[in-house]
C-alpha cells in the first residue's frame, strides 16, 4: 500500500503500512536514544517514536525543535500499542515541521484558573477534555436533526432579527434602517407557529440572545435552542413528545459517545435511567412540596434554580412541572379550561440539580384571549398584528417546546458550567475572543 494520510482514528486500518499523520504536539520527552512526541489531530492521539540509531540524523535533530504545539506531519509505519496514548504509535522515519510554535505557549500542563482559560479560549478548545465535550455537543446535534427527520417535521429557519418579542426576559436592540427597533431573536417559536399552520409540523433550531444580568453557571447571552411546533398536539401531546425527544438524545450520546464521556468521567448510571415516562408534578403540588422541604417559595413566584434542584431530588429522571400561574409565564400561553388562574403549560426539569432543559405550552388559540394578554403585558399590538392573523384565519390547537442545546450538553455532559458547552461563550462580562 503506497503512503496515506489518514486520520488517527482512521490508524486501525492502517497498521503494518507507512503513514503520514499531520497533527499538533501534546507531549514530549527523551531517554537520549529513543524519543516520543505525542500527536493529535482532532480524533484522537497518537505516540510517535523516534529511534535514533533507525532514523536520519538530521531527522533527529529536528526532534530537538519540536515544542508544545507545533504542527508536524510525521511519516512511519503504524502499529498497534495498548500502551501508547491512543493505543497507536507510529515508528518515525520522517519529521516535517509545517508551524513552529515559541515555547511559551499560554496554557501549559499545569493548573489554570477558569478566566485564564476563557481568556485563551482560543487554546483551551485543543485541550482533551474540551474534544470531548463538543464531540458530546457535536452528538447531540446530530441525533436531533435525525429524530425531527425520522418523525417527518419539517425544519424552518427563523429570522435572527425581529420586531416581536417572546418572552419577557432583556433584548438585544438595534436600529433597523427607517423601521424603528430590532431586536435579537429571544425565540424563533412565534414564527414556528405560523409554519406549523402552513407544514403541520415543524421544528426551528438557531442561536437565541437574552440579555439578562445574570451570572449564574447555567446562563449565557446567546446560545442555540431548538423549538418544535406541531398542529393539533395539545399539552399532553406536547409533553410526550418531550420525553421521547430527551430520552433518544441521552440514549444516543450513551451508545455513541461512551468514550468522550469516560474521558468527562461522568457517572453514566443516572443517564441510563432516562427513560419516559418522565414525572409529572402540578406547579401548585410543587409549591407545597417544596415549602415541606423549607423554601421560601409562595403561590405563583416561579420556580428558582435552587427550588428545581430541591424538587428533582426524590426523582430518578426527569421530571414535569406542569400548569405554572400565568402572570409567571409568557402571553401566549394557552387558559388552564380547569383553572383560569394557570397556563397550560410545562418546564422539564433535569436531574442531578440541573434543573429546567426545557419549557414548553400549548399556544392560545383564541384571539380575544390572546390580544387581551398582549395589552396586559403592555406589548405594542402593532408588532403582533401578523401573529394575531393566526387565529383569525383558520385557527388551531397547537402546542411546541423550546430545547436549551448548552443546558442539555452541559446535563449530559456532567459539567458544572454551562461556559465550556459553548466554543466562544458569549456572558455579561465575556465578548472576546
Amino acid at each position: 500500500m503506497p503512503e496515506t494520510t489518514p486520520r488517527i482514528a482512521e490508524l486501525k486500518d492502517h497498521v503494518g503500512h507507512t503513514v503520514t499523520i499531520r497533527g499538533w504536539v501534546t507531549h514530549l520527552r527523551s531517554s537520549g536514544k529513543v524519543a516520543f512526541a505525542v500527536v493529535r489531530d482532532g480524533t484522537g492521539v497518537m505516540q510517535a517514536v523516534f529511534v535514533k540509531s533507525a532514523v536520519p540524523a538530521e531527522t533527529w535533530e529536528r526532534f530537538k525543535e519540536l515544542t508544545l504545539e507545533t504542527s508536524v506531519f510525521v511519516t512511519g509505519e503504524a502499529k498497534a500499542e495498548p500502551r501508547a496514548p491512543g493505543g497507536y504509535e507510529i515508528l518515525v522515519t520522517g519529521l516535517t515541521i509545517f508551524g513552529p510554535s515559541p515555547i511559551d505557549y499560554p496554557i501549559q500542563p499545569k493548573e489554570h484558573g477558569v478566566d485564564f482559560l476563557l481568556d485563551n479560549r482560543h487554546f483551551w478548545l485543543r485541550s482533551p477534555r474540551q474534544r470531548a465535550i463538543f464531540a458530546v455537543r457535536n452528538e447531540i446535534e446530530q441525533a436531533i436533526h435525525d429524530f425531527f427527520y425520522q418523525r417527518g417535521f419539517l425544519r424552518v429557519d427563523t429570522p435572527i432579527l425581529t420586531a416581536a418579542i417572546g418572552e419577557r426576559s432583556g433584548l438585544f436592540s438595534t436600529e433597523y434602517f427607517d423601521e424603528g427597533n430590532a431586536y435579537l431573536a429571544q425565540t424563533g417559536q412565534l414564527y414556528g407557529e405560523a409554519a406549523a399552520a402552513a407544514f403541520g409540523k415543524i421544528y426551528t433550531f438557531g442561536p437565541t440572545f437574552r440579555a439578562e444580568k445574570s451570572k449564574t453557571r447555567r446562563h449565557l447571552t446567546e446560545f442555540w435552542m431548538i423549538e418544535p411546533e406541531v398542529a393539533w398536539n395539545d399539552s399532553a401531546d406536547n409533553m410526550r413528545l418531550q420525553e421521547d425527544f430527551v430520552s433518544f438524545l441521552v440514549q444516543r450520546c450513551l451508545e455513541r459517545r461512551a468514550a468522550e464521556l469516560a474521558e468527562l468521567e461522568r457517572d453514566t448510571a443516572p443517564l441510563e435511567r432516562v427513560q419516559p415516562p418522565f414525572h409529572r408534578v402540578q406547579y401548585t403540588d410543587a409549591v407545597s412540596i417544596l415549602q415541606q422541604k423549607g423554601s421560601a417559595i409562595v403561590w405563583g413566584d416561579d420556580l428558582g434554580a435552587e427550588d428545581e434542584a430541591l424538587l428533582v431530588a426524590d426523582y430518578d429522571r426527569p421530571v414535569f412541572v406542569m400548569n405554572y400561574p400565568k402572570e409567571a409565564k409568557a402571553f401566549y400561553m394557552k387558559e388552564n379550561p380547569e383553572d383560569p388562574r394557570t397556563v397550560l403549560c410545562d418546564d422539564c426539569l433535569a436531574p442531578e440539580g440541573y434543573g429546567e432543559i426545557i419549557g414548553g405550552s400549548q399556544r392560545e388559540d383564541d384571539y380575544e384571549k390572546l390580544i387581551h394578554r398582549i395589552r396586559e403585558e403592555g406589548l405594542p399590538e402593532a408588532a403582533y398584528d401578523w401573529y394575531l392573523d393566526l387565529r383569525k384565519y383558520g385557527t388551531f390547537v397547537h402546542s411546541g417546546f423550546g430545547l436549551g442545546l448548552e443546558r442539555t450538553v452541559a446535563w449530559i455532559c456532567g459539567l458544572k458550567h454551562i461556559r465550556e458547552t459553548s466554543a466562544f461563550p458569549r456572558m455579561m462580562s465575556r465578548l472576546r475572543p
